[in-house]
Order: structure tokens, then sequence, then C-alpha cells
């Protein structure tokens, strides 16, 4: 395999009988509630946020003896499947961000008290940092990972629709469109993201958990499959702290991937401001016969805090993609609905050529390469299948954003030769709009020098100016490198 190697840039490679990649939160909730329903010994969710009272079927008929809440639904579980596990571990927010959801996933500690359900708040990171995983493991034979929370203010469809009835918090209150991607595996891949799961259980103050052996839960019903008989690997991001070592399979396996792609980059992030990635992209960007590079993120940020600090270090990030894009093969994008709302973009994928698709939890920020906890799966191409299977996830997901079919995108774009010119060519109505980077003041020309608020390790996130000089130097190092391989 070219991206992919064991203890570099990825844990685990495992055996998946089945994927299917789940495009917005109608997939991943149709496929999490079929999932639930073949479970019987063990369920371990991981999450950076969880509200019990999420709905995972807003768009069908609730039934009193059939519950799609979240909480209630596993709570029956756990009762009425008897030696059944259900554990839910969830990071222990802080206070300013519990505040934004409803002081959420705290409050949920009480709906899960002498029900069978396991609970924990989990605080084993260094201070500032979040565990940022969304991992859910069914009897070690299912697993969904990616970019997606259990939360009630996610909910939302491919069409990405104004004024959808169907998307309400639980207050019953319209929240905005959203694009997330996850993926869900059946086979060894699942019972690898067990075992990580388990430790993590184990770690924040849980027994220990054993792992399931022997049971075979099928592949649920309604569950389209994209790719059988492949293999999958489990990339993280841990930070080095206390006695911990620490890993960043990460943030190996992305520049990995931006010096290996060889046609095309496709990229939907929530956040764009790692200097260290931005490099990366400027140096195949000025290659003469480098790759397209196509980045998909947010209009702006939803956050206030997030408005200060990373929409002014993304200024920077595609000022610099900007400057390096001298053979115009760079494009920048934010979607909007057809009335024109903006659509929040938290997806974290990569789609490198047809030979490589990762779907991740990690932004590509400084955060998510060293400071917080991060998984994903990727999947690398050794078979045609599985070129197929790459190439039509990353039609789709452009295809998607222009209300286009995988085929239109794919035909278009061997028509016309590349992917920017497919999108050109099919973003009639302007749902892809370009990002037009911030131009900085003092202050904000402060906050991108420092990096504020996107520490890059333990050992800097008190620290901006050790922050911004390990930074900078780690740019010269990669660039240097560059240089020597040719």
């Amino acid at each position: 395999m070219e991206f992919l190697e064991p203890n570099r840039t990825c844990w685990r490679i495992a055996a998946a009988r089945r994927a299917a990649f789940l495009i917005d939160y109608q997939a991943y909730y149709q496929a999490l509630l079929a999932a639930l329903g073949e479970a019987r010994r063990q369920i371990l969710l991981v999450g950076w946020s969880f509200d019990p009272r999420t709905r995972l079927m807003p768009d069908g008929e609730r039934r009193k003896d059939a519950p799609d809440e979240i909480g209630r639904l596993l709570i029956e579980l756990a009762k009425s499947r008897p030696g059944l596990e259900v554990r839910i571990l969830i990071w222990r927010s802080a206070l300013a961000v519990s505040a934004t959801q409803d002081f959420f996933p705290h409050r949920a500690k009480g709906w899960f008290k002498n029900t069978g359900v396991g609970f924990l708040l989990d605080d084993t990171v260094p201070f500032g940092a979040c565990h940022h995983q969304k991992v859910i493991v069914i009897d070690d034979c299912l697993a969904l990972c990616g970019s997606g929370d259990i939360c009630g203010d996610r909910w939302d469809t491919p069409a990405h629709l104004d004024r959808d009835a169907r998307r309400r918090n639980p207050g019953r209150g319209f929240h905005p469109p959203r694009h997330e991607v996850m993926i869900m595996a059946q086979g060894p891949i699942a019972a690898a993201l067990g075992d990580l799961a388990r430790q993590r259980w184990r770690e924040a103050g849980g027994e220990a958990l054993a792992p399931v052996i022997g049971a075979e839960t099928p592949w649920p019903q309604g569950i389209g499959v994209d790719i059988e008989n492949t293999q999958l690997a489990i990339a993280r991001t841990e930070p080095r702290w206390k006695s911990r070592a620490g890993c960043g399979e990460i943030a190996a396996l992305t520049l990995t991937a931006i010096a290996g792609a060889r046609r095309s980059l496709y990229l939907e992030n929530q956040y764009f401001t790692s200097p260290v990635i931005a490099e990366a992209l400027a140096a195949r960007l000025a290659e003469p016969e480098g790759p397209e590079v196509v980045l998909v993120s947010n209009h702006r940020s939803v956050s206030y805090f997030d408005q200060l600090t990373m929409d002014r270090t993304r200024a920077v990030f595609i000022w610099r993609l900007m400057s390096a894009d001298v053979f115009g093969r760079l494009r920048v994008f934010a979607p909007f609905t057809a009335e024109g709302e903006a659509i929040i973009v938290h997806a974290k994928t990569m789609i490198v050529d047809d030979r490589l698709a990762r779907i991740s939890s990690a932004n590509l920020n400084n955060r998510s390469q060293g400071f917080d906890t991060e998984c994903e799966l990727a999947l690398e191409a050794t078979r045609p299948e599985e070129r197929d299977a790459i190439a039509t996830l990353g039609d789709g997901l452009a295809g998607h954003w222009l209300g286009r079919r995988a085929e239109q995108v794919k035909a278009s774009r061997e028509r016309r030769g590349g992917l920017i010119a497919a999108i050109t060519e099919l973003n009639r109505h302007g749902h892809l709009r370009p990002i037009e980077p911030l131009r900085l003041g003092a202050f904000g020309s402060f906050v991108a020098d420092f990096h504020l608020g996107d520490p890059m390790s333990a050992a800097d996130s008190w620290a901006p100016r050790r922050r911004r000089d390990r930074l900078y130097s780690q740019v010269r190092r990669d660039s240097r490198r560059r240089v020597r391989r040719g």
C-alpha cells in the first residue's frame, strides 16, 4: 500500500466484509437505528457530545412501542435484552461549551441512572483539549465512525432543503442545514474499533469490558453496501501528555496523502488553519503537473469564538494557497441552499484521486493533529471495485452540493478533464460559492500569527509564542524534506 502503513500513518488495518458511506444525518441515523436493533451483547458509544433526546427518525412516525429517541431506545434495549452491555463515553466539556448545548451532555448522566446503561464523562485529556472521536461499536461486528455526534440540532438530508419542517431540535426550534459524513463497516475492523472504545472506557474510570467473541451480527436490512471484502485502516490522534506517548497517525496520513495525490484532492472540513498542511498543499499547487485541490468549508464559523480565531487563521491558509496557485488548480467553496442560507460543513473527509478515502473526526487545524483525540477510517484502493467505490463517493459528495447524481459528475469530469471543470459546468445555480478570505487588520493578524485557540500539543497549549515557533519550525523542516525528495 502507498498511503497506509501501520505504526506510521495508521494504527491497524483490518478486514471489512461490508462498508457503506453515509452522507448526512438522515442516512447516518437510519443506519444507526437499524444497527442498534441487531445488538445482542455490547453497544459502545464514544463521542464529543451527546443529547439523549435526539430523534433518529424525525422524518418518520413516532410510535410509543418503538422509540426513536436515542436515550429511551438505549434504555429499553438494555432492559429488554439480558446480557446486553450498553456503555456511553462522552467528553466532559467545559461549561461554556455545554451551555451552548442546553448543558448536555452533563445533564445526560441523570437520564441513565439505575437504567442498566453505563454513562461516563471523560476528562482524561490535557486542560483545554477535548475528546473528539465519534465511534459506535455493536457486538464487535458493526461499527460507525466519522464526523457526526448524536445531538438534536444535526439532522438533515443531502438535499439541504430550505425551511425543512423535520429539521427541529428537541425544543422544537429550527436548526440550520448541516453536512456530515460517516462510514459503517462490518467485520474484524469493528472489533478493532471496539478495542479502542473499551480502552477509552477503562482509562476514563469504567470497568474492564471484555471483547465480544463469536457474535454474528447481521448487516442491517435496508442499508445499502458500497464496498465488500475490503481492508480498512484506523488512524488516530492522541495527545502526548503525562505518561502517555500519544500518537499522530492522522497528521502523518494527511501529509502522505497530499504528497501522493496525482490528479485531485477533494477535502470537506470545518476548519482549514494548519500552516503545516497549508504548506504541503501549496507545494503541490506550485508543481506544473500537480493535482487539483478543491476545499469545501463553512462560509463562516458557527460560533463567535471561532469567527474570532479560526476564521482569521483560515484567511491566512487560503491566502497562502492562492499565492501558490500559479497554474489555476485551486478552488475554495462554501455551500448554500437554494434560497441562499449557508450550510454548516462539519464533515471531515478527504478523497485522493480514486485511490484513498478518509472518513474522519479530525479537522485540518492544529488541535486535531496533536492536541485533541481523533479517529478515522480510511480505504486505500488495491482493486478496481475499491477504486470505483472511492470515485463514486467523491463524485457523490461533489454532486450533492450541485443537485446532481454521482454519475453526472463523473460524466462531466471525464468530458471536461477534471473535477474543477466539472463543478464549473454543473454549478449553474451557484450552490457552491467561492470563499473570499478575510482581509486582516492588526487584531486578526495577531490571532493568526499565534494561532490563538488552536494549540498543536499540550506543550504549547498555554504558550502561543512557543506554538508559533514550533509550527513554523515544522514547516521549514517539511519544506527541506520536500526539496531533498525532488
